[in-house]
């Protein structure tokens, strides 16, 4: 099945020039329709994954 990351260790550029990073890695495996195969995230899940994954957004923590 395939896996999303949520949220990375090395840090990323959002596109207002914000740098971002965690303190861990960490993904969700989803099936084929985009639906998460757990039932929750802990911890806090990226904005523009959750954007793009809005069937894994409900289930996060927070959204950073």
């Amino acid at each position: 099945h395939p896996a999303v990351v949520m949220r990375q260790r090395k840090s990323c550029q959002r596109k207002d020039g914000v740098f971002l990073y965690f303190e861990d890695n960490a993904g969700v495996t989803v099936n084929n329709k985009g639906e998460m195969k757990g039932s929750a995230i802990t911890g806090p899940v990226v904005k523009e994954r959750a954007d793009l994954w809005s069937r894994t957004a409900p289930n996060a923590g927070s959204i950073a």
